[in-house]
Formats: C-alpha cells, structure tokens, sequence
C-alpha cells in the first residue's frame, strides 16, 4: 500500500522511489543508519558488531551481529535491492558460523567494536550486562539461539518462500522491508515486518509451539517402534521365520514376501494391540479382490485350522485387502517390561497365519 498525505480535500499519494534512485547506500548509508537507530526494526536490540568477520578460513562479513532481550544472538542482513537476492543463505552460514559464541566472546567482540567507533572499549562487558539486566554473565544463557533479521527494500517469491518453509521448521527468520519515498527533499522511509505478519505473530508461535509438540511425540513414538521392532526381529531369528532378516525400522509396521508377488505377511503395532496380517496387492483392484473372494470362501476351513476366529478386510473403497490376527497382550504403550510377552505372541501368531494360509495361498495358481 502507498504512503499518503492527507491534505484539506484528498489524500494525495507521496511518490514512491527506490534507494538506488535515492543514491543511498548499503553499507555508508543504510547500514549506518540502522546501528544507531536499530530500534527501528522494532524491537529491543543491542549491536555488538559490525561487519563483523572474525573466523578462520572465511572472509564473510555479518553486516550486523547483535543480542535480543532474550540474550538470543541476531544475525542483522541488509540490502538495498528490490528482490534481496540470496541473503536468507548468505544469513544461514552466518548464524551457524556464531551459534557457539560465548559471552566471553562477544564481550571481546564488543570492545574490538566500540574501539572502531571512537568509543572506549572497557564499556562492553557492562554494556552488554545493562541491556541484559544481568549483574553477572550466565554462560548457560547466553546465545542458546540464534535469530535472523533480514531487511531489504523488498523481497523477492523465492526468497520468502524460502524464509516461510524455513520458519515452518522452526528457525526465527524474519523480513523487514524498509520502502522509500520523497516527496521534494523530503526522505521518507515505511518500515514494515512482512514476515511473520506482526498481527499474526502471537498465532503463529502457538501454531509453532504445537508442531513442536506433535513432532516431538512423533520421534518419540518412532524411537519406542524401533525398539519394539528389534525385540521381536531378535525373536523371529531365534525362530527362523521368515522375518528374521528384516531391517527393524521406526513405522507402525514391518512385512516379508509370502513368496508370491503382492501378498505379503506384515506385523503391525500400534499404542494399545499388535497383530499379523496377511496383505493382499498386487497393484490392481480387481485382482486383489478375486483373490480375497477366493480365500474367504475358505473361511470356515481357514479359521478352523488357525484356532480362532480372523479379522477379514476386503476394503472396497481401497485396493488393497486384509487378513489379521489379533494378539491379546497389548501394543507398544505397555510397560517396557511386559513387551517380550507380546513379541512373542505375535511372533508365534505369524507362524500360525502363514501355516495356515501357506495351502490356500498356492491353490491360488499365482503367477
């Protein structure tokens, strides 16, 4: 949206220019401007560097390294362009290059700092330790992350697509346009944070702080499946089953060929139960069902010969069918101690399904 100026009868719109037209520029100019005065990104902010550049095997500058009220570093990108180029990679490497930083460290940092404007150096470590409210440092605290600020007179797609994707996976990225505009001599600058949107923010971050959650459950639930799986696979071996040499992995289930192409005899556990199935597809609907129908018209046979009574699946709206089996003892959320029981059942529930299903499978006729 444009800037206006509201006069006695209109809301006349001030003529918007660029920084190149204005002759500003990046580092003289911008740049400059922004370290005395970098509450203008709208927040609280404390500027430890300039152009700083002090690692090895690199020549790479940060235009501005500064801390938050969090003690959380600020990686600080400016560019003067229409578009920001490649700056979120460029703000990428700089943030890993200072995530091990110490207080010790930008203590230094800031007096080498303050010596290059003209000021005295001794005043880093209390400058630093005011603006923190700290009487003391906390190494513990101190850049336990690290933030990125890019500015920019505007922003290109590829570049805020990949500032969203990249705060979708939770790292504080954010665009703040600064958009010129002269009316006469007159210099006037809008500053607005584009991403995240600051109405937004608030949502956003519950929004964030649930995907935390959930991912966080996610692993969980796939480091306890890895683990159910290698019980049972140690199990299998010690049977010979056909399972014996499946790689243990993290989903709900793991299967082997039953010999024949598209049926497979598959484990599956999940929180409360596990069970052993045989899964029929063999990549068309139709077949999988004729096969189903063939094997359920055994049924009676089938179940007899199994001891009890099968879950049959024929999944109509899918193309694929099942046979299951059911074990009693429990899913992965029992208490680690009760899991080799139920290993073992499903082990020796497997041995049975495929026993049982071995005869009416081959008269099958498959190819």
């Amino acid at each position: 949206m444009p800037l206006f100026e509201m006069a006695d009868h209109e809301f006349k719109p001030l003529p918007q220019t660029s920084f190149n037209t204005l002759g500003v520029k990046e580092r003289s100019d911008l740049q400059r401007l922004l370290r005395t005065h970098i509450k203008v990104l709208g927040e609280e902010l404390y500027v430890i560097s300039e152009e700083f550049s002090d690692w090895e095997d690199s020549k790479r500058r940060i235009d501005l390294l500064a801390v938050d009220k969090m003690a959380n570093l600020v990686v600080i990108e400016i560019k003067r362009t229409s578009d920001g180029g490649h700056m979120e990679l460029q703000a990428i490497r700089y943030a890993s290059m200072v995530s091990t930083m110490t207080f010790e460290r930008a203590e230094q940092i800031h007096a080498k700092f303050l010596s290059e404007i003209g000021k005295s150096g001794d005043a880093a470590r209390s400058g630093i330790l005011e603006f923190l409210g700290w009487d003391e440092p906390d190494s513990d605290s101190f850049a336990s992350d690290v933030r990125i600020i890019l500015v920019s007179e505007d922003f290109g797609k590829e570049l805020t697509t990949a500032v969203l994707w990249l705060r979708d996976r939770d790292i504080d990225i954010r665009c703040i346009r600064l958009r010129p505009y002269q009316k006469d001599s007159l210099k006037l600058i809008d500053v607005q944070q584009i991403i995240p949107l600051p109405e937004a923010q608030e949502y956003q971050v519950k929004v964030r702080e649930k995907e935390q959650h959930e991912r966080k459950k996610k692993a969980e639930r796939h480091i306890e499946r890895l683990k159910f799986w290698e019980g049972l696979i140690s199990i299998a071996k010690d049977r010979k089953t056909r399972h014996a040499n499946i790689k243990p992995g993290e989903y709900h289930w793991i299967g082997a060929s039953s010999g024949f192409r598209g049926l497979n005899f598959n484990y599956v556990i999940v929180q409360e139960y596990g069970l052993a199935e045989l899964y029929i597809d063999r990549g068309d609907q139709q077949e999988n069902k004729r096969i189903y129908d063939k094997l359920i018209e055994k049924r009676l046979l089938i179940e007899e010969a199994f001891g009890q009574p099968l879950t049959w699946e024929r999944l109509d709206d899918k193309r694929a069918c099942r046979i299951k089996a059911y074990v009693k003892s429990g899913g992965y959320r029992n208490p680690e101690s009760e899991w080799p029981a139920i290993q073992l059942e499903m082990v020796e529930t497997m041995i049975r399904l495929e026993a049982t299903l071995k005869g009416p499978i081959e008269a099958l006729n498959l190819r």
